[in-house]
């Protein structure tokens, strides 16, 4: 076996693996970056560019179909699901280009194949053994299913839904979180029919329930049918359909049906435990600065609890690699962290929902504010509704913004400095937003919470 030494080994190659890799290499260490897949991983190319070019390509339909709202004669007449995936796969070939020119441009050693942790501080691929003074885990998260519910045939994940070719008269997706309502909004917006099967009370539930409810009201408009508190009993297929069983004894018929329950750690037989990394139903667990329990192991992304989102991965990479370096970078807070659902419409959220915030502070400690879009004017240009929901302390800072609506996702950035920076909206009240824009709405919104609503009732 030939070994290898490197100052830093890191396995995986997703959004954090990659960027802890670019980010030491820049602070002058020699990299090793172990992935037997594509660099980019699952967001890049299983996951977050390759669904939003889908959901993009969705919204130009349904433009065309409304134009002669705005006056334009245009007329829809279908997708072409070829050129849509031709599209789609132009923009990650694109990406995966530019990532792979950046990481030979730092000179990272990029070793394809599968890696397992042989050591405290090793990793072997093949008959080659990586050994790093630090290691980064980096594996990712795989689809997850339900207890006793294979997938196959016509039972599906958003795997297999990214590499269909034609469009189901009608889907029934499990699962009314992130990924089930952004492939209902996608398949709705082609011309499918669509159920989505909820076994809560209500779509999206980590969101403040706030955002569900006009989510719920802007699907049921769309004509996307919502079973609501349903639990899922079973399904059986056919070479025409599935037939999916309710625990109330109802039964739905649809051409496929899209398994949408979260995704689960992709940790396990990679030789974690053998090593004696401490795990938690497939988890790694670490510290906040993310190093597991042995020295100079550290683990981000996926396989660390909290939020599943390609940017919070992409972060704790360059804060691992800064850790290493001796910087004492900030750690990565959890609940700062920018969240949006890219449906139609879409919701951004970052900080805490009314519930948590009551929780956190007390019930009379904290001060809420719904501005409506209805008087935003860009948004009226945009033909979007929907609302921004403003949480506060009372005479503090602002912790919990909430917005849904088309591109609620681009206002992000700067709700998530609000919240960060632990603004007041007495502080964002005097900045001028620029007019009309969408993001004039956050100014607004700021506006009546510090107790000066110009185009708001209150």
């Amino acid at each position: 076996m030939a070994e290898h030494n490197f100052d830093l080994v890191i396995l995986g190659g997703g959004s954090g693996g990659y960027s802890a890799a670019l980010r030491a290499a820049q602070l002058g260490m020699n990299v090793a970056l172990v992935e037997k897949d594509k660099l980019g991983g699952t967001c890049l190319h299983r996951g977050c560019i390759p669904t939003k070019a889908l959901l993009h390509a969705a919204e130009v339909a349904d433009v065309t179909r409304e134009s002669e709202n705005f006056g334009v004669h245009a007329e829809f007449q279908g997708i072409d699901m070829t050129a849509v995936n031709t599209y789609r796969d132009s923009i990650v070939d694109r990406l995966y280009k530019g990532l792979s020119g950046l990481i030979k441009a730092k000179k990272v050693t990029m070793v394809e194949g599968e890696g397992r942790l042989t050591g405290p501080k090793s990793v072997t691929v093949g008959g080659d053994v990586y050994t790093g003074k630090n290691v980064v885990l980096a594996t990712g998260s795989v689809s997850k299913s339900l207890p006793g519910l294979e997938i196959g045939g016509r039972v599906i994940t958003s795997d297999q839904a990214l590499q269909m070719d034609w469009i189901p008269n009608k889907v029934a997706v499990l699962g009314g979180g992130v990924i089930g309502v952004e492939f209902a909004s996608v398949w709705r917006s082609f011309g499918s029919e669509v159920v989505i099967i909820e076994g809560l009370d209500r779509l999206v539930p980590n969101e403040d329930p706030s955002m569900s409810k006009q989510l719920e009201k802007a699907y049921k408009k769309r004509g996307i049918e919502l079973k609501l508190g349903a639990r899922f009993a079973g399904v059986t297929q056919s070479d025409s359909g599935v037939d999916i069983a309710l625990e109330s004894g109802e039964s739905i018929q649809a051409d496929i049906m899209l398994v949408a329950v979260g995704r689960a750690p992709n940790a396990t037989g990679f030789g974690y435990e053998e090593q004696g990394v401490n795990m938690d139903r497939g988890w790694v667990l670490t510290n906040e600065r993310l190093m597991t329990n042995l020295d100079g192991v550290y683990a981000v992304g996926d396989i660390v609890p909290g939020l599943q989102l390609a940017h919070r991965g992409f972060q704790q990479g360059i804060f691992v690699a800064e850790e290493i370096a001796g910087l004492k970078p900030q750690v990565v807070d959890e609940m700062g962290i920018p969240r949006v659902t890219y449906c139609e419409p879409e919701i951004g959220s970052v900080g805490l929902t009314e519930e948590q915030a009551k929780e956190k502070f007390g019930a009379e400690s904290i001060s809420t504010y719904e501005y409506n879009l209805a008087g935003n004017g860009k948004s009226q240009i945009l033909g979007t509704s929907g609302v921004i929901k403003l949480i506060r302390q009372v005479n503090g800072p602002v912790v919990g913004f909430h917005m849904i609506g088309s591109r609620a996702g681009e206002q992000i950035g700067e709700a998530q400095l609000i919240v960060n920076w632990e603004a007041h909206p007495e502080d964002v009240a005097p900045l001028v937003h620029a007019h009309p824009t969408m993001n004039e709405s956050l100014g607004e919104a700021h506006l009546a919470l510090a107790g000066k609503p110009l185009h708001a009732h209150a």
